[in-house]
């Protein structure tokens, strides 16, 4: 039968055990105590709050940002070295947001509660950009309306076409997703763009789709498909202001280019 001594001894050396804080693959590199955040990373996480709150975004480098939304997903660990494994992976602090569940879930230390974090922040972001165009006169806002397809399109690492619904006033009524493709490919169908501006009674249209290379030099198919939609929406009366291709870090108007 256990002496005294010997229970005593074996909830001293529980007491002095770190009790598991995350899934195993979120485990911290060094044991913490538990309840408390050790110092250094409390400091950090104080100073990174302080600067962004007084000097917001522009005031951070990417890993800083991304170190900032890993804080509400692991609240007692330095996230330093996975934001710099995220980003090292992804390529920048946008890629990391707009990147496949699957494929943040291929690096070591993402879990469930990070994954979620990421895809709040970048839905987010999407809605309010798109706020920013929706219902509101998009030819003297196109500035805001290019910022929303760079936003919701340009980290994608597939190709997506959609489609900008207007009315008489040139106001957006509808933004609607109308194919989803491969890395450089996206089917598309003008007697289905057309069916759907006659269902919203749009009388113009603003066609956007994303290169996932990054160059949004139109292919030509890219130029075939916009001049069939075009010759089908000048038959019906609709008006087609645009094509935007969306690259990585700038867009391409087939209206500019003359395309159009």
């Amino acid at each position: 039968m256990p002496t005294q001594a010997d229970v005593m001894s074996d909830q001293r050396r529980f007491s002095e055990k770190t009790l598991p804080l995350f899934e195993a693959d979120e485990a911290p590199v060094a044991p913490l105590t538990p309840g408390k955040l050790p110092s250094y990373i409390s400091d950090h996480r104080k100073r990174l709050r302080e600067r962004f709150l007084s000097g917001g975004a522009d005031a951070l480098p990417d890993y800083e940002m991304l170190e900032l939304v890993l804080f509400r997903a692991i609240p007692r660990q330095d996230v330093k070295p996975l934001a710099h494994k995220l980003l090292k992976k992804f390529g920048d602090f946008n890629s990391v947001l707009s990147a496949p569940v699957a494929r943040l879930e291929e690096v070591k230390g993402v879990g469930t509660a990070i994954v979620t974090e990421l895809k709040i922040v970048e839905a987010a972001a999407h809605r309010l950009a798109r706020s920013r165009v929706l219902q509101r006169h998009v030819l003297s806002g196109w500035d805001a309306l290019v910022d929303y397809c760079h936003t919701t399109m340009a980290h994608r690492d597939t190709e997506q076409f959609r489609v900008l619904f207007l009315d008489t006033k040139n106001t957006l009524i509808a933004d609607e997703a109308q194919a989803q493709g491969t890395v450089n490919h996206v089917p598309v169908y003008p007697r289905e763009v057309a069916k759907r501006a006659l269902e919203l009674n749009a009388s113009a249209l603003i066609l956007v789709h994303n290169h996932p290379s990054g160059d949004p030099t139109p292919s030509d198919s890219d130029i075939t498909m916009t001049q069939q939609i075009n010759t089908a929406a000048h038959v019906l009366g609709i008006t087609l202001h645009d094509h935007l291709i969306i690259g990585k870090s700038r867009e391409l108007s087939f209206r500019s280019e003359g395309y159009l």
